[in-house]
Formats: structure tokens, sequence, C-alpha cells
């Protein structure tokens, strides 16, 4: 199939690579000229494991294209995804920014010849999809066309796993025209019998926002389980393990951390909870995990203070990692853009290291230092604060750290040594919920 896709960010570009490998004829579109000229010669503005590859190698078979031109794009495509952004907007916290989904709706419909689906990709409140055939109606009036939903499900670091594997796909659909496009799109995923969950277009985009609702619920609780342990004298891995193998709960999203970040569960959470209001709706829950979320990074400014006998002034502390989450360069909400500034503040002479994430947090964090190995950012630290779970952080010479450091403090926010061990090492240890 000719398909079309507008935006050529994240979702965008790796929803276009992997359609491509499926053998589709894609072509991205972007307004960003200097973002085209890249991709045209094959660099890749994010960092995804395995994407610069597919994109390269979809590109050379002729699969693969990109323009900033909607005039050579749209008129022969048999499908247009929008993938554009949705920032929070600055109307009212939590309600999304819909400026460039509208106006993408708006030039496509210039350019519409014969029957197209307009898919929507992006992350959109309910009554997005709506809106859009509104305005494509209203642009072009003439023109053969349906709206359909089809939220993206992608983890950041495993985006083409998920896209290529998915659990499911869902397709929120008002007529069986649409149906069948999207059906024939997603017809490589039929021999891994990959669950079509059909549904109203309403439902589709709701669908998205109650996913990562429920797990930034999970995560939060699980986050304030660590802390009631640490006041009991209980494991939250032992608890974690103990209520995850019962089938309802299950086991993924029960590992404490110091709070969930990223470009969707902050945003789409808040955007929840705003749809709810509109509708004279409160979803306390949801409300709550927010909290927790924030009270979540405010204790691990408290945990790292205390671990350092309650004044991190002039301390110089280590940090390994600052993307939200391992295998990305996102910093989106990353709790070190909470944490890190809070105690610089007052006085933490902090240096970080991060394997892909130092170029985006120079911008965002330039009251701290940079290294660029772990063993430069561990020399003469007075404390060791492991902020994000990357590979190569799992299996650290931790008797070689010590000795490259002066103080013996080694705060580990995401649980992966072994308390014994670290303390073998000659560290005094600090975990989530295991002391």
């Amino acid at each position: 199939m000719k398909i079309t896709i507008i935006g050529a960010g994240y979702v965008g570009l790796v929803t276009g690579a992997c359609l491509a490998e499926f053998g589709h004829n894609i072509v991205c579109v972007d307004n960003v000229e200097e973002k085209i000229k890249k991709l045209k010669n094959g660099d890749i503005p994010i960092y995804e494991p395995g994407l610069k590859e597919l994109v390269r190698k979809n590109v050379q078979e002729n699969r693969l294209s990109f323009t900033s031109s909607l005039s050579e794009a749209v008129p022969e495509a048999e499908a247009v995804f929008i993938a554009v952004g949705t920032p929070t907007s600055r109307r009212g916290e939590g309600y999304a920014d819909l400026t460039y989904v509208y106006e993408a709706a708006k030039q496509i419909a210039k350019y519409l010849k014969g029957y197209t689906v307009i898919i929507d990709k992006s992350t959109v409140p309910v009554g997005t999809a709506r809106q859009v055939k509104r305005i494509i109606k209203k642009e072009n009036p003439k023109v053969k066309f349906d709206v359909a939903s089809n939220p993206e499900f992608l983890r950041e670091g495993a985006a083409i796993v998920d896209f290529q594997h998915p659990d499911r796909v869902v397709i929120g659909v008002d007529s069986q025209k649409a149906e069948k496009v999207l059906r024939e799109i997603y017809k490589p995923l039929y021999l891994l019998e990959t669950p079509i969950v059909k549904t109203t277009i309403e439902t589709a985009e709701l669908i998205k926002y109650a996913s990562n609702a429920f797990l930034a619920v999970k995560i939060s609780f699980i986050n304030e389980m660590a802390n009631l342990c640490e006041s009991v004298g209980a494991d939250v891995l032992e608890l974690a393990k103990g209520i995850g193998l019962d089938t309802r709960i299950g086991g993924k999203f029960l590992q404490p951390g110091p709070g969930y970040g990223g470009s969707c569960f902050p945003k789409d959470t808040r955007a929840l909870v705003a749809t709810a209001h509109e509708n004279g709706r409160i979803l306390r829950i949801v409300e709550a995990a927010i909290e927790a979320n924030k009270a979540q990074k405010a204790e691990m400014v408290r945990k790292i203070r205390e671990a350092l006998g309650g004044s991190e002034s002039d301390k110089k502390i280590a940090v390994l990692g600052l993307a939200f989450k391992p295998e990305t360069d996102d910093m989106r909400d990353a709790p070190a853009l909470t944490i890190l500034p809070a105690l610089a503040e007052k006085g933490a002479l902090i240096k970080a290291h991060d394997p892909q994430a130092m170029d985006e947090a120079k911008k965002l964090l330039p009251e701290i230092k940079y290294a660029a190995n772990v063993s430069t950012a561990c020399k003469g630290a007075d404390a060791l604060v492991l902020m994000t779970e990357w590979n190569q952080y799992r299996a650290l010479d931790l008797m070689k750290i010590k000795k490259l450091m002066k103080g013996d403090v080694f705060i580990d926010l995401r649980n992966i040594y072994e308390p014994s061990k670290a303390r073998q090492a000659g560290f005094r240890y600090f975990g989530l919920g295991r002391n």
C-alpha cells in the first residue's frame, strides 16, 4: 500500500520504518526542512535501538522516503497517518495541545484526491478524530475519506519490537471501508496471530490514555509500597514477587524507582484527568497516582540527603543515568530533572554520566557537570547515585568504584545491586524498600 506519515518524530519515524519493513511504500513528511535533510542523509535525530539500521535498509530498498512537501506525498496515498506532537497545552493543567493535529488535518485536506483513510496515530483526547473529520470536510467538501483512530503502544527503547510484535492492534473506525484498509495495513501481523481490537473511534482514543494511566497507577502503587517496606522492615522485591505471581495482578511494572517520567505517562495521565473534568467526572485513582509520583521524586531527594548525613552541601555526588529509562536519550519528565536541581540548589556538586542522554541533559541541567565515563564520574565522589538502570551499570566492579571514591555511600534508586554485595565492597548501601 502507498502510505503517508505526517510527522517524522519518534512515533512517525518508527511507524514509517516498521510499515516499510512490512512491505508498504512509505513517505514520511515533516515541515522541518533540516530534519528531512538529515533523514535523507541517513542521520536519525533520535536514539532508538535498531532504528537507524531499519531506516537505512528500507531507504536503500526504495520502500521509505522523506519529504517536506505534502503535495508530493498525499495525493497518491491510500492512507495518511497523523503522527505529530500533542504536548501539554498552556490553556490549563493537563489539556493536550492539538494545534499540530488540526493544522495537519487542514493541510492534508488540500491535497486529498481519491478515497483515503486519515488515521490518528498521535495520542489525542476523545473527540479529536471527529474534529479532524469536520476540518477536512470544511476544507475539501467533495473528497471521499474516512477518519480512524489507531493509537500507538510503543515503549521507548523497545519500539521496533513493540511495533513488529505487538500485544494488540487497536483500530477505531466507523465504516467497513476504513476497517478493511487498516486490516490490510496490519495484514503482516496476522501470521503472528496478533489480536486486532476493533472499536468505535471514541473507545480507541480512550484505550491509549486508560492503558498508560493504569500503568502509572501500578508504578505509583509499588513506589508507595517500597516506602512502607522501609518503615516496617519488609523487602519490596519479595513483596513484588509475592503479589506479582497472582495472575490477576502480574509482575510487570512492579519495580520501584524514583518516579515515572518520559513522553507518555506524565502527559497522558494529566490529559485523562482533564478529559474527565470536562465531562463532569473525577478520576480519583489517577489523580492520586499523579500526586504520588510527585511525592516520590521529593522522597528521593530526602533519601539522598539523609544518606549523606542530613546535608548535601559541598558533597560530591556521582550520578549514573539521566534519561527517564534505559535505551533512550529522552529526558522529558525524567526524575533527574527534579531530583538533581533540588540537590544542586543546596550545594551538592554533581557529576553525571549517561550513555545516550548527556547532550540533551546539558541543555536542561546546566548546573551539573558531566563525565565521559563511569570512572570519571565516580572519582573523588562522596556518594554514588544510580538513577537509571542502563545495562552497562548492572555489573559494575563495585570494589574498583569504591577505591575511586572518597566516600562510601551508594544510593541505588533502581535496586540493581544486592545490598550484601555492595556492603562487601565497602559501601553503605541504600536501596528502595530493602533496608
